[in-house]
């Protein structure tokens, strides 16, 4: 079978990982290709922040797990991964979120492909709406009006890829 069909088949939502850090040179090339993501028009106006940076990892999770809702500060939403892609869409591109979430499938693609494992965390529109996180965006260098997309958080699993659920019937109809 083709390589990237088998991995499009074999991917899994991961969500536990070691405290292992991935090899700087395995996160590059799943950012790299996150920025091959198609993008309309070819806009290319998604960015990624890379946080590998541990005590800004673990404000992000802090601040995506109040945006959740859970006041527990053992609940880490992030499963533990040490990297986390933060996904972020231009706002005046109006495909924004679309273009945002090919890069995210491609982060996740390019994540099991190199054996390691990521899952998809939500939130960050609501994360990067804070005046907090839009001055940590300054703070790095980014200008503009950004959405978050989502996370990529990756990392060594802790555990096997998990077996896929069985597809759901019923989900194509064809016109010929």
């Amino acid at each position: 079978m083709n390589e990237i069909l088998k991995a499009i088949k074999e991917r899994r939502s991961i969500r536990k990982f070691t405290s292992e850090m991935p090899r700087k040179e395995d996160i590059e090339k799943i950012i790299e290709a996150g920025l091959y993501a198609p993008s309309g028009m070819g806009t290319q106006d998604v960015i990624i922040v890379a946080v590998t940076d541990k005590a800004v990892r673990d404000r992000l999770s802090a601040a995506n797990r109040l945006v959740m809702g859970v006041t527990d500060e053992s609940r880490d939403p992030f499963y533990g991964a040490p990297v986390v892609l933060v996904v972020l869409g231009d706002r005046n591109n109006g495909v924004h979120v679309k273009d945002g979430s090919l890069v995210m499938g491609n982060l996740l693609l390019a994540t099991h492909a190199l054996g390691l494992g990521g899952v998809w965390i939500d939130r960050a529109k609501e994360e990067f709406d804070q005046d907090e996180w839009k001055q940590f965006l300054k703070d790095i260098g980014v200008e503009g009006e950004w959405d978050g997309i989502g996370h990529c958080c990756i990392g060594c699993m802790d555990g096997a890829n998990p077996e896929p659920a069985p597809r759901k019937p019923g989900r194509v109809y064809w016109v010929e």
